[in-house]
């Protein structure tokens, strides 16, 4: 029977040293675990420092050239609407010219206009 209790001995030991190493390998999977999430968040803080920089930075750039194309365009809009009223003044200036010198040519003239816009509109 010694056999048997020793045999019975030598498995509680091996149960005890598989337990053993078993927690330990668990205790060590659990701190790596736990070393790996802290890591994992210290990435991602950085990785967004580094995004919310840059993005400042381009969206900085991105202002300053959408406001530099706005304020073009305003000053090109304002042109136009110089040019349009100056062309407008000149057209007008023109007809009051032309009235006063040869009113009966412009008369037929605004006629004839009349006459062939009345006629491209009818169609």
């Amino acid at each position: 029977m010694d056999t048997a209790s020793d045999i019975s001995e030598g498995a509680r030991e091996a149960v005890r040293d598989t337990t053993a190493a078993a927690a330990d390998a668990s205790s060590a999977i659990q701190k790596d675990l736990q070393a790996l999430r802290d890591d994992l968040a210290r990435l991602a803080e950085e990785i967004s420092g580094i995004v919310s920089t840059r993005g400042n930075a381009a969206w900085t750039r991105a202002k300053t050239s959408m406001d530099g194309v706005v304020s073009d365009a305003q000053v090109k809009g304002q042109e136009a609407v110089d040019a349009v009223r100056e062309i407008s003044d000149n057209f007008v200036d023109a007809i009051d010219e032309s009235i006063k010198t040869r009113p009966y040519t412009t008369l037929a003239l605004a006629v004839g206009l009349g006459v062939l816009l009345g006629a491209t509109w009818r169609r």
